[in-house]
């Protein structure tokens, strides 16, 4: 049964910390310094954290936009957030000036928290921001921002935690859709926090000493997923590579010098790893593999079996839900398949009037909400209601993905029923590489779609028609790629370009995406 209060930070880390031996986080930057802490460390400098807020007029139900790479303050941050009842909306390092105004102005963002690289792009925009009061910088001295760790030191670790009900604002994840700019899915004090103890305890196969690494950007809630409910619900310890960017000779380093047991990564990463090769790696303590954000081919899952004698074992779910569908030991893993829905939700297949389609038959993946909501989903896209009740059909709530079930019930991925590209585990809306591209002189129409990739499975492609005067090359090309990386996030510029005279419209003048993205898989559209 659901709780009426429930608050993370005192119902689970505090019970955790009462082990003063017991480690939260292990971490590790590119130059191998280390910092380990302990759940009782984590709890109390999230106590200070609070007092420190409170100090910056930051209170209940505020939105506080987090801006940072994998340090430890993001954790703390995380658990004072939850602990005082303010909202966090964590936010990828890579977000443009233009990404930025538009989250803290969506957002109603009293407060931000970024380090000194991030300060310049947030000093851009601030202004056009009125609702923020705070602005706390991580690691520096910066005029006009509040120094993170001289707010922290000079608090009390006195803090009371606020009795949060359980279905009250927690957490906003902005993510892409196929029209307009990202959207904000709330998620309460339980659909993420409890919830991922599914998560941890089934699918991440977690237990107490478990050190557990996920490859997920902070900005992204699969970092809520795997860095901080899933192993926390099991007393796991997190562990943490902080560097400028990925790299897989260093990945393979530390899977082999420190005892990573579990591991959770996209499937490029897996297909990069394999790439670079795995003969001189000792992954002694490794015992449990997982992939999410993009479909996992059957090759990846058979070569890792043979290189490590583990089979990774996928996992489906969005930004808008917890896990939905895993592969969860010690059923059997059927390499291609997601797997069967997780405890406490009904996943099905459907058509488009709602109704269940049989085994073979594809549809669209959906969750029953009718006459219970399970527990898992988001609460809302805040402040559209029109767009959240977009979202359901009769009794279920519809994911966007299709799929279809085989006679044992296990779910096989077969695409996104809109334009979403999902890239190395990024989730791309093409209106905004579009609106982007547009920004530019030589650019009269564009269209944006999946092409695919041998090593990040699909990649960003943009079909581009040039105004008059303006002739293609590849110079020009690379010069569309580093507009677009100015105007939005560099994960998102398209990594293939081709200029096309006209492009394919229906009847009523919409570009048919679905037609230039079938060709590019070889598909019928």
């Amino acid at each position: 049964m659901l709780p009426e209060r429930f608050n993370f930070a005192r119902d689970v880390l505090d019970e955790l910390a009462a082990d003063p031996a017991r480690l939260a986080i292990w971490w590790v930057d590119g130059a191998d310094h280390e910092r380990k802490m302990t759940f009782a460390e984590l709890c109390r400098e999230s106590r200070r954290l609070c007092n420190a807020l409170s100090s910056q007029e930051i209170g209940r139900g505020d939105v506080v936009v987090v801006i940072l790479p994998r340090l430890i303050e993001w954790w703390v941050i995380n658990v004072a957030c939850l602990r005082m009842g303010a909202v966090i909306s964590p936010a990828p390092t890579q977000l443009t000036e233009k990404d930025i105004r538009y989250r803290l102005e969506r957002s109603d963002a009293a407060c931000v928290i970024t380090d000194p690289e991030g300060v310049p792009r947030v000093e851009a925009v601030v202004d056009d921001c009125p609702g923020v009061k705070s602005k706390i910088v991580v690691g520096g001295q910066i005029p006009g921002w509040a120094s993170y760790e001289a707010l922290v030191g000079d608090s009390s670790d006195t803090f009371r935690t606020v009795d949060t009900a359980s279905e009250e604002m927690a957490a906003i994840y902005f993510t892409s859709g196929t029209s307009g700019y990202p959207k904000m899915t709330v998620h309460t004090h339980v659909s993420f926090p409890l919830r991922h103890k599914v998560t941890g305890q089934l699918w991440l196969d977690l237990h107490a000493g478990d050190l557990h690494w996920n490859f997920s950007d902070t900005g992204w809630a699969k970092a809520g997923w795997s860095s901080v409910y899933g192993p926390w619900n099991q007393g796991a310890t997190v562990f943490v590579h902080h560097a400028l960017r990925f790299d897989t000779r260093r990945t393979l380093e530390l899977l082999s010098r420190y005892p990573v047991s579990t591991m959770c990564a996209s499937p490029t990463v897996y297909r990069m790893l394999l790439l670079e090769g795995l003969d001189s790696a000792e992954l002694r303590a490794l015992r449990h593999c997982v992939a999410a954000g993009e479909p996992l081919n059957a090759e990846v899952v058979e070569r890792w079996r043979q290189a490590t004698g583990i089979t990774i074992r996928e996992g489906y779910g969005q930004t808008e839900t917890s896990l939905l569908v895993g592969s969860f030991p010690p059923m059997e893993a059927r390499p291609g398949s997601m797997g069967t829905p997780a405890p406490g939700f009904d996943v099905q297949v459907v058509d488009e009037g709602g109704e269940v389609l049989g085994a073979g038959q594809e549809g669209d993946i959906a969750v029953r909400v009718k006459p219970d909501r399970p527990l898992g989903l988001f609460r809302e896209y805040w402040k559209d209601p029109e767009l959240t009740a977009a979202a359901y059909r009769g009794d279920w709530y519809v994911t966007g993905d299709r799929a279809y079930r085989d006679e044992d019930g296990y779910f096989w991925f077969v695409g996104r029923a809109d334009d979403v590209i999902i890239t190395s585990g990024y989730r791309i809306g093409p209106f905004e590489v579009e609106s982007a591209l547009l920004e530019h002189d030589a650019v009269v129409e564009s269209a944006v779609v999946s092409s695919p990739d041998p090593v990040r499975g699909e990649i960003v492609k943009a079909f581009v028609v040039l105004k008059p005067g303006h002739e293609p090359s590849d110079q020009l090309a690379e010069e569309l790629q580093e507009h677009v990386k100015q105007f939005t996030a560099p994960y998102k510029y398209p990594r293939a370009i081709e200029f096309v005279a006209r492009l394919p419209k229906t009847t009523s003048g919409k570009t048919k995406r679905a037609a230039l993205r079938a060709a590019e898989w070889g598909e019928s559209p």
